[in-house]
């Protein structure tokens, strides 16, 4: 269910905030049901009621977000890591003895672009199965060479590139994996219609409506919901993770060679 709700965050945009309203909205009638037989003191409780509340919820909103700010900057400096380990790795292979030179080289343009393609199409799994596929296949490619040149130095040197490749791209998926739990966000959700129907509750037992006032506000809440789901969701959504250090490195090694 959580799934199918990261997949439409549009449709969470507009379910939360329907049901934001209609929290202010029940909470309004049942304080225009009370308005009657509430004192001054009863109105002072109540303010003390909704200042705390929105506090907690204003707290709770503030620590996702940082939450799935932290994130995304783990995975857009994860990005220029991959960029360059993958990099080192393709300058060190041509120092390497042919025909493993030129067959590694070809792997490792085609892992750049299968990287890229990851972030255009959001199919995790088929872009985990493609990079294991090709870091088989440049693994072979490297014994291969270890065997043919064990003594090499360059020979080490592309190995341990190669290594590091690997590693970083255990550590890009767990940082992609790595989301804001889901019982945060369901605990942010139910602070929020509590804070709005005491919100709501609050105008009951006065005289105006303010349903405008009402209306902007579970809107708001709504969109700080939307963004921080956005920001924790790195394959699709408005706010995405810059590849422009992919694009280059995929730029840089498709030249001619000189």
């Amino acid at each position: 269910m959580v799934e199918i709700l990261y997949e439409n965050e549009w449709l969470i945009f507009i379910i939360s905030s329907v049901i934001f309203f209609l929290a202010t909205e029940v909470g309004f009638r049942v304080g225009r049901i009370r308005r009657s037989s509430a004192d001054e003191s009863t109105k002072s409780q109540i303010a003390t009621f909704q200042g705390a509340i929105l506090g907690l919820l204003a707290l709770l909103l503030a620590f996702t977000i940082s939450m799935a700010l932290s994130r995304i900057e783990v995975r857009k400096q994860m990005v220029v890591e991959e960029a360059n380990a993958i990099g080192t790795a393709y300058l060190r292979a041509q120092l390497l003895p042919e025909p493993e030179k030129t067959e590694i080289s070809r792997l490792l343009r085609q892992y750049v672009d299968v990287r890229l393609e990851g972030t255009r199409t959001g199919n995790l799994q088929d872009v985990i199965t493609k990079s294991e596929k090709l870091h088989d296949q440049l693994w072979l490619q490297a014994i291969a060479v270890g065997k043919k040149a064990p003594q090499l130095f360059p020979t080490g040197l592309f190995i341990q590139s190669l290594n590091e490749v690997i590693d970083i791209h255990s550590t890009r998926l767990k940082a992609v994996m790595d989301q804001v739990p889901a019982s945060i966000l369901l605990l942010l959700f139910m602070v929020a219609i509590f804070g709005l129907g005491a919100i709501g509750y609050g105008c009951g037992l006065g005289n105006a409506h303010y349903i405008i006032s009402r209306l902007a506000m579970a809107v708001l809440i709504a969109m700080v919901i939307l963004t921080i789901i956005d920001l924790d969701q790195p394959q699709r959504g408005l706010i995405k993770v810059s590849q422009q250090s992919m694009i280059s490195l995929r730029d840089n090694i498709n030249k001619p060679a000189p």
